[in-house]
């Protein structure tokens, strides 16, 4: 897995057109600190071909989660928000501009680093 740093943020959310119409595959609690989620969505730097991307979010201080059950109905049209702010990651579904509205969100995680990876469709 590759670390995001916060630089590279706004050049993920370009690359996959900040998750809009992606699915969420899996959502996983792997540890009190640690939470994996993998999306299935298109890359605009593989010709909108769709792919696999897995993030893992490790130092968690505070999330809001889903049922994994109910993953399917999740309305991914607006896409994700992630910012860094005050040396922590906040991840949201849905458009947030702010650290204190994404905890608005239907699910939002904030952590201290978020690594991905690409995998195959």
């Amino acid at each position: 897995m590759k670390p995001l740093n916060s630089i590279e943020i706004t050049k993920l959310l370009e690359r996959f057109d900040d998750f809009k119409e992606s699915k969420i595959r899996s959502l996983e609690i792997i540890s009190p600190t640690e939470i994996e989620m993998t999306f299935a969505l298109q890359d605009r730097a593989r010709g909108f071909d769709w792919i696999t991307l897995t993030l893992l979010f490790s130092d968690v201080l505070d999330a809001k989660l889903i049922d994994t059950d109910k993953l399917d109905y999740v309305d991914m049209s607006d896409g994700v928000s992630i910012l860094y702010e005050k040396g922590l990651f906040h991840f949201a579904l849905g458009s947030y501009k702010t650290d204190i509205s994404i905890k608005d969100a239907l699910l939002f995680i904030l952590s201290k680093s978020i690594k991905y990876n690409e995998g195959a469709f």
